[in-house]
């Protein structure tokens, strides 16, 4: 099976960290295609960030979903996703869905940790899409500023791990989400020093997307993620416009 890693920001060195700890995961016979935005902004951090990659997403997934049998949408927080789900027939999967429902099967409550105290407005409205504001411990955050994107896991290694085994002490956490495509792969290089178990989001999305690839869901021709009647656009971009227009 061919799986799509959309990233819909701008940094080629967050895809590459996607990728690698994508594929450690990832079973034999399976081909991950890497798509990084060619505009937009260099990492989400915001709801407005999050709209304008929203729709970069869905401008990239239209180029490529004829061509894959699913889709990851590799930002946390998932820009995009349920528009996505109604535009194309292949399972659409989101990196921060899938680490949380992950971490439900992990255990009872879990915490979300990253790396920046920016994203913590923008995953809380993630949670709530999801509906699991119950399962959840908190949304934890370092503060401070970091010298680079792509070398920000490196950087607040220590202060990462300390920070997760103090929201497991102080809130009760089973479990806790490593937050952010930048962190990706981090899980596993630190899984010994928290004491609880880490999900990683890149990776709970792969293996996701797998299973639903084996189970071949039909696309929904009733119910809120049918895709939507036929509609005439302005300025969107052209193959877009025809996906919006119904005339694929």
């Amino acid at each position: 099976m061919r799986i799509l890693v959309l990233n819909p920001n701008t940094t080629a060195a967050v895809t590459d960290k996607l990728m690698l700890a994508a594929q450690a995961v990832a079973r034999p016979g399976t081909e991950l295609v890497a798509m990084t935005a060619t505009r937009g902004v260099p990492y989400i951090s915001s709801r407005a960030d999050a709209a304008i990659g929203g729709a970069i997403a869905l401008e990239m997934l239209v180029e490529a979903h004829t061509e894959v049998d699913a889709a990851i949408i590799a930002a946390f927080g998932d820009p995009g996703l349920g528009g996505a789900r109604e535009l194309f027939d292949i399972p659409v999967v989101g990196m921060a869905e899938a680490a949380m429902l992950s971490a439900c099967m992990l255990g009872r409550s879990f915490a979300i940790v990253t790396f920046a105290g920016g994203l913590v407005p923008w995953y809380n409205e993630c949670l709530d899409w999801n509906g699991l504001r119950g399962r959840c411990a908190g949304i934890f955050a370092l503060q401070g500023a970091f010298n680079s994107l792509a070398d920000v896991q490196h950087e607040k290694e220590a202060a990462l791990i300390t920070l997760a085994n103090r929201v497991v002490e102080e809130h009760g956490a089973d479990v806790v989400i490593l937050a952010g495509a930048p962190l990706s792969g981090l899980a596993a290089t630190i899984r010994e020093r928290v004491c609880v178990p880490l999900v990683d989001g890149i990776q709970a999305a792969v293996t996701q997307a797998e299973g639903l690839v084996a189970l071949n869901p039909r696309k929904a021709s009733a119910g809120t993620f049918a895709r939507p009647p036929a509609k005439p656009s302005i300025g969107v971009a052209a193959a877009l416009a025809s996906r919006l227009a119904r005339e694929d």
